[in-house]
């Protein structure tokens, strides 16, 4: 069967996201705390401003698929619907809640023909909305119940997680791909973020010191997620060869407007190059999916000699999601890690862990000293 707007209606039972992580988009449930919920909605939103900003976002990729400004109206509608559930579960006990068809909805709305610069501001208002109904909740009201009319129960707490796996999915089904929208967010931000990261932090200083020591005077280096260039510029007054790269054309664009030879370059794609004597990668690794990083990883040990050294510092803690904290206003994707789990990933790329360090700057950093094995695990 196919609506009246020629979109089938989707059938599907997705309460499954609340057991498994979904492999379509990754979201995982088991990493999103309740409290988390209102901070996750809100970088959510901040990247549908851009999905709805698109020369084609009213354009249907396909007679059957919604065009992003259809799901953008579906994720502003699923917020005001989400709302009304926390309402309800909140004042009475084990409520049912009323169906809501967003098939129909989504014809009798007219979605395609809503004026995007309308549409997200009430999906702004909406998610606002629905955050500010999360935050309220109470401890123990984490866990009061309610049912959709299908019998599928949930507490607040399940409730919360299914939604956000929903806005989470939508984006990725509009191909708001996460490192994308982080290089977008670098490539429009770069000028300012250069500017605000003139002054090396002590720790940085620390182990660049050691890392030139560990890949000695001469020594040819990659440098992944180069950015600003401050990193370079001290590795070679270190003494070492440095190719700078980065993912960001607006980083590149800077670098070599400085008279530097610098490459854009996708380490999980691109030539790397080599055999190198070090990879340098500071606050760069951390934006890699993290089902991707092992890829990335073993790419960069291929890419190095072996008894070649890595660094890398990567944002510790769990989950991942996007943020605008720093010197970026856009939203940006960052994967945060546990010290186990990372080692567990470069052992099995093929490196060595000789060292792993904990930092605190503005935030907790794990910062990684590491050595090519012979071959790739």
């Amino acid at each position: 069967m196919v609506d009246a707007a020629g979109i089938p209606p989707d059938t599907k039972d997705w309460t499954w996201v609340l057991d498994r992580p979904c492999r379509e988009c990754g979201y995982d449930a088991s990493l999103v705390a309740p409290t988390d919920l209102p901070d996750r909605l809100h970088d959510n939103t901040r990247s549908w401003y851009d999905v709805l900003d698109r020369s084609d976002a009213a354009v249907r990729p396909a007679a059957a698929t919604w065009s992003p400004l259809e799901y953008a109206c579906h994720v502003r509608d699923v917020h005001r619907v989400f709302a009304e559930r926390i309402a309800l579960m909140l004042a009475e006990g084990d409520p049912t809640f009323p169906n809501w068809d967003q098939d129909r909805t989504a014809v009798e709305r007219d979605y395609l023909a809503q004026p995007p610069e309308q549409v997200v501001v009430e999906l702004v208002e909406a998610a606002a909305d629905v955050a500010a109904a999360y935050a309220g909740v109470g401890e123990a009201q984490w866990r009061r119940t309610g049912r959709r009319s299908d019998g599928s129960s949930f507490t607040i707490a399940s409730l919360g997680r299914y939604h956000l796996h929903d806005v989470v999915h939508h984006l990725h089904d509009v191909g708001a791909d996460p490192v994308a929208l982080t290089v977008a967010a670098y490539d429009r931000y770069a000028a300012g973020y250069v500017a605000g990261t003139v002054a090396m932090p002590a720790t940085v200083h620390r182990d660049l010191t050691d890392f030139a020591a560990r890949v000695g005077v001469a020594g040819r280096v990659l440098e992944v997620g180069s950015g600003p260039g401050r990193d370079a510029v001290a590795l070679e007054a270190a003494g070492l060869v440095v190719h700078r790269t980065d993912v960001t054309p607006a980083f590149v664009e800077l670098l070599r407007a400085q008279g530097y030879d610098a490459a854009v370059l996708d380490p999980a794609t691109g030539d790397l190059g080599g055999p190198w004597d070090g990879v340098w990668s500071s606050a760069a690794l951390h934006h890699v999916p993290r089902a991707e990083l092992r890829v990335v990883l073993r790419r960069l040990r291929e890419a190095t000699r072996p008894g070649g050294v890595l660094y890398a510092s990567v944002k510790e803690g769990d989950g991942e999601g996007w943020s605008t904290h720093g010197k970026v206003a856009a939203p940006r994707w960052f994967v945060r890690w546990r010290e186990e789990p990372l080692r567990q990933v470069l052992v099995d790329a093929g490196w060595t862990v000789e060292e792993v360090r904990r930092t605190t700057t503005d935030e907790d950093w794990l910062d990684v000293f590491a050595v090519a094995g012979g071959t790739a695990g």
